[in-house]
């Protein structure tokens, strides 16, 4: 298959385009090298990508329509992966304007070149954001009822009504994806674990914000399967959950950073704004008709993650 990636040099993207070359597909990559983090870094993912082998890269800001347009033009695709997105829930608290700049006017341009180009699927990468606050239950596909709790969370809500609208109007197969808490070798440094692993290596503190927090978190080749596996459905429009099953508290989480950390020391700060307190994703769905089976327990996570992060510094 001829695969577009959005944001293929991110964290998610240059996993998801590695399995796709090595599984013989021609791939794509878009990106535009965004400074939410270090560009270097997302050089070095797109490095590993190359290990893979060869692809097609195109350093291109989706936000503007002609060159959006412009890459569909220049060749068909089977389907389009849109990993592509501005992410942080703490900073859109801050920034508001620029995720309905980046994740939904950018995705307005895909959703609309996608149709137009004829492309027969669309992937688009959602978040368990778009849950809001709903804990002591695992979350079900149906229970995103737009209540949410920060503007990152009201973007990717906003940009999967925009996906069925454009679905409606050109007819494509549309496959929307709710990623559960996303870790593994290089995560982005933002996000809790590999931040947790960084510091740690490094002899520094970590700060935990709030109390009574569990997270379901995914290790990425879990996260690259679910992928995968949509891109053989047939389905029309569906909507996935993609985590492994489980919420993990804060304290458990630390507890298995400790066994390689026993110094550990840690900051407690207040509750931050735009967080929610619990993700749990019901996957049964994405089991029934994807075949989907996570199989990285947090424990092996967080090994492999520290493996890395050690591997690297020396």
């Amino acid at each position: 298959m001829r695969i577009l990636v959005t944001g293929g040099a991110g964290f998610i993207g240059s996993h998801v385009c590695s399995r796709l070359i090595n599984e013989n597909h021609e791939v794509t990559i878009v990106d535009n090298f965004d400074p939410y983090y270090d560009p270097d870094r997302k050089r070095r993912q797109l490095d590993q990508v190359k290990r893979a082998g060869d692809f097609h890269f195109y350093k291109v800001d989706l936000t503007d329509k002609e060159a959006c347009q412009k890459i569909f033009k220049d060749q068909s695709y089977d389907a389009v992966i849109h990993l592509a997105a501005l992410p942080g829930v703490a900073y859109s608290v801050k920034e508001p304007l620029a995720y309905v700049h980046y994740d939904i006017e950018m995705t307005i341009n895909v959703l609309k070149s996608a149709g137009e180009a004829g492309v027969p699927h669309v992937i688009f990468s959602s978040s368990s954001s778009v849950y809001g606050n709903q804990e002591g239950r695992p979350l079900t596909e149906d229970m995103a009822d737009g209540k949410v709790v920060s503007p990152y969370a009201a973007s990717k809500f906003g940009a999967e009504s925009f996906c069925h609208s454009f679905q409606h109007i050109y007819g494509f197969r549309l496959s929307i994806l709710r990623f559960f808490t996303v870790y593994g070798p290089w995560g982005r440094p933002d996000m809790a674990i590999p931040k947790f692993a960084d510091l740690l290596s490094n002899r520094l503190p970590i700060e935990v914000f709030g109390s009574g927090t569990a997270r379901d978190y995914t290790y990425i080749d879990d996260i690259v399967d679910g992928v995968y596996a949509v891109l053989g459905q047939n389905h029309l429009n569906e909507t996935f959950n993609i985590g492994y099953g489980e919420p993990v508290t804060m304290e458990r989480l630390l507890k298995n950073f400790e066994k390689f950390y026993p110094d550990m020391e840690m900051v407690q700060k207040p509750w931050r704004t735009g967080d929610v307190v619990q993700t749990w994703s019901d996957i049964s769905k994405a089991k029934t008709l994807l075949g989907y089976k996570p199989t990285v327990s947090i424990e092996e996570g967080i090994e492999r993650t520290v493996r890395w992060m050690n591997s690297c510094t020396k």
